[in-house]
């Protein structure tokens, strides 16, 4: 397997620029996510990287030797797409076989990784029936069974799981990850579902309009959003934004939001006064009593939604709705008056003027921050 390095990619299509200025790194048998809404650029970098689209500018190496303007064949890739492209005319075994075959790989070592493949996938039952006939399931397992034959030095998945109904998308999640461990490949994904690259990725770049916004651990980019963009993306509920006009000081741990003081994590920037939006997760949300010794944000229960264990709370604010995450036993009638208090330790502030974050002792100093177009 090997590391891919991807410098200041450009694509255009006529007067479009689809990817700019995009930059990142996948180390050796890390499992990466593009990650992003419809029409981001994420599927155009990924085709790149695997040489089915060349770049406008910009350089791509894989292991080290420079691919940038190689073809796809020249590559030691193997490529996943969301429609698994199968040959219905042949069974299991000779799908999974065929890029074997095409390679003039001796018979026996066909038969031998055909057999392995379909053993780490568990398909080995299947190996001799039609795939017409299989679920759309066991149809990705073969469509896998076709990448992991040819031993590449690396992975690339465009939405493999999308075909897949919710249920059997969330189990073929864990069985990819558990395949991606049991193999050591590394893995470029690409997705828009959040869950599917929260719940696999080692890294996550999160693009939008071309550029990746953020790059770092799933936990990083949960707890310390880049910008506005990326705090609504991720996380379900999104992150809340409460916006307001005020001034944020270096060295501040508070902000004044109608005349009430928000404790949060000293800040390392400042900005002159004008629009500030401060983000807070729902299950950094704390509702009580609205004449309680404190004080808090006013609000009134719009409504609740039980999900067993916890609920989700939505409440009317002069700042637009908020959404906050209970425990299930917590009273949350509509129309009850509450007051909103929050937990400091994971609140983030921003300018709402350009969507960035304003830098605080939440962030590390060492947080990537590569990619921005």
């Amino acid at each position: 397997m090997a590391e891919i390095r991807v410098d200041n990619l450009v694509k255009r299509f006529g007067s479009f620029t689809a990817v700019r200025d995009t930059s990142f790194t996948v180390d050796d048998g890390d499992f990466f996510c593009l990650l992003g809404p419809s029409g981001c650029g994420k599927t155009t970098t990924l085709r790149m990287v695997a040489g089915l689209e060349l770049p406008s500018s910009g350089s791509i190496r894989l292991d080290g030797e420079d691919v940038t303007f190689k073809r796809a064949r020249e590559r030691d890739i193997a490529m996943v797409f969301q429609l698994f492209a199968l040959y219905p005319h042949m069974n299991v075994r000779k799908n999974i076989a065929f890029p074997l075959v095409s390679m003039g790989v001796p018979r026996a070592e066909t038969r031998r990784r055909v057999e392995e493949a379909a053993r780490v996938l568990r398909i080995v039952h299947l190996l001799d029936k039609p795939v017409s006939g299989l679920s759309g399931g066991d149809r990705q397992r073969v469509a896998l069974g076709r990448a992991i034959v040819r031993e590449p030095k690396a992975f690339m998945m465009d939405e493999p799981l999308g075909a897949l109904d919710a249920e059997f998308r969330h189990l073929m999640c864990g069985e990819l990850r558990a395949l991606h461990d049991r193999l050591k490949a590394t893995t470029v994904y690409v997705t828009h579902d959040q869950l599917e690259a929260m719940s696999m990725a080692d890294k996550i770049a999160v693009m939008n309009d071309g550029v990746i916004e953020q790059l770092g651990s799933p936990q990083e980019i949960y707890d310390r959003p880049n910008s506005m963009f990326v705090g609504d993306f991720i996380g379900s509920p999104a992150m809340n934004f409460i916006r307001f006009e005020g001034a944020a000081i270096a060295g501040s741990s508070s902000v004044t939001i109608d005349a009430v003081a928000i404790s949060l994590p000293k800040l390392r920037e400042s900005r002159a006064p004008g629009p500030l939006a401060l983000g807070v997760r729902p299950e950094q949300i704390a509702i009580g009593d609205p004449g309680r010794t404190g004080g808090g944000l006013p609000g009134e229960i719009f409504g609740a939604e039980y999900l067993g264990t916890n609920q989700i709370v939505t409440v009317t604010t002069p700042h637009g709705m908020l959404k906050a995450r209970l425990p299930a036993h917590v009273r949350a009638i509509a129309g009850d008056r509450v007051s909103l208090s929050f937990k400091p330790e994971r609140l983030s502030l921003f300018d709402a003027a350009t969507g960035k974050t304003i830098r605080s002792a939440l962030h590390d100093a060492n947080m990537t921050r590569r990619g921005h177009g």
